[in-house]
């Protein structure tokens, strides 16, 4: 059985695709910059690379079958990872199947993040390697920390009229996990967390679980960004997955910070 690589391994998401993937027989390789990042997941062979440069990816890609591609940089930097990653899997000869976590309306909503990440998926998908692009919403995590660096604030900020489908980032892990151990799909159907939820409902069940108690603020913002959201382009109702809620997300949050 050829190896699995994932990119981002020691962060959130690639630490779950990795639990996922391993059933015991499976050789899995963790690529990050340090041999053995503090936190890293343990019992797997982890490989030093780096996606900005692509120093050491040649080695990394050797051999693989598939490679998981979770690692982000936030910015333009997923543009050029993403081509140092394809790159290397060229000059190897081999041809792994790629799969890319992306975002649900990123080919709508202008945000300069969502411009790079959908410059990335036509770069995998130009590259002649086979592929498979998931796009998600938006992870219970970051839709939480909107309202965490408010946590100081004698109100909770929201935007009006602004909807989200928060989706749990081991049910995202799940999903990744199968695909790559499946035939190459292109662009995988989108998915979503199990419910749609209104930003103002959200604060206020944030604030609720972190015993704030808070007056919630809906702001209007004019502007394409802002029509993409209200709109719905960053939701797929029509294809939720998981059962982890948000307010089940803040319940465990709370118990992993011994609250």
């Amino acid at each position: 059985m050829q190896p699995f690589l994932v990119t981002g391994g020691t962060g959130k998401l690639g630490r779950a695709v990795v639990q996922r993937l391993d059933d015991g027989h499976r050789e899995i390789r963790v690529l990050s910059r340090q041999a053995q990042p503090p936190g890293a997941p343990t019992g797997h062979r982890h490989v030093v690379g780096d996606l900005r440069t692509g120093q050491g990816l040649d080695a990394a890609v050797r051999g693989v079958g598939a490679i998981v591609h979770c690692a982000t940089t936030y910015g333009k930097g997923d543009i050029t990872a993403t081509r140092n990653l394809i790159d290397a899997a060229l000059r190897r000869g081999s041809t792994p199947h790629l799969v890319y976590i992306s975002i649900v309306g990123v080919d709508v909503i202008p945000v300069p993040y969502y411009r790079d990440k959908l410059a990335a998926e036509q770069m995998i998908a130009d590259s002649g390697l086979p592929w498979t692009v998931q796009r998600t919403t938006q992870f219970h995590d970051l839709v939480a920390s909107f309202f965490a660096w408010q946590r100081r604030f004698p109100l909770t900020l929201t935007l009006q009229r602004f909807r989200f489908q928060p989706i749990d980032v081991r049910d995202v892990a799940d999903q990744l996990a199968d695909l790559a151990v499946s035939e190459p799909a292109g662009r995988a159907p989108d998915i979503g967390g199990p419910q749609v939820r209104d930003m103002r409902d959200l604060a206020t069940d944030y604030d609720k679980a972190h015993g704030l108690r808070r007056r919630v603020v809906s702001l209007r913002v004019p502007g394409r960004i802002a029509r993409g959201f209200t709109q719905g382009a960053n939701l797929v109702p029509h294809n939720a997955v998981g059962t982890i809620t948000f307010d089940d997300f803040l319940i465990e949050q709370r118990k992993d910070n011994g609250e």
